[in-house]
Formats: structure tokens, C-alpha cells, sequence
């Protein structure tokens, strides 16, 4: 039987957390508070803001703003 809230957690923006703060040496909550402090309030903005001001790549950068605007980021 599976647990469903490790499946959709597995699945979901969290996979992505490990490999964000191994390639970019910051926690996932620097990034979230950079998301949350942007005057940027759309996910498409704000992915392409961490993409060309902060050299994110795009799943990353998509992960992370989604789980921050998920959680009422903005």
C-alpha cells in the first residue's frame, strides 16, 4: 500500500529541494524569502526573474515558486 502523502510529496515541488540547495549552496528558504520579497506576484515573472537574475534553471526555479505561492507566499 502506498502512502499517498509521501507519493505526491515525492512527486511534487519538494523532489526538486535536495538537488536546489546542493547546486545553488543556498536553503530552500533563502530562495523562498528572495520569491517572497520580489515585486513580482506571478509564477511565470517570478520563474524568469530567478532564471536571469539569479541563474536558476527553469525546473528549479519552477518548483520553487510554485511550493512558495502554494504555502501563500505572496
Amino acid at each position: 500500500m502506498t502512502n499517498t502523502t509521501t507519493a505526491r510529496t515525492a512527486n511534487g515541488p519538494f523532489s526538486y529541494f535536495p538537488a536546489i540547495e546542493k547546486k545553488y549552496g543556498q536553503p530552500v528558504a533563502h530562495w523562498q524569502e528572495l520569491i517572497r520579497s520580489s515585486p513580482l506576484t506571478k509564477h511565470m515573472e517570478l520563474v524568469a526573474w530567478l532564471k536571469a537574475e539569479h541563474g536558476i534553471g527553469h525546473g528549479h526555479a519552477n518548483a520553487l515558486v510554485k511550493h512558495t505561492l502554494d504555502e501563500g507566499g505572496k
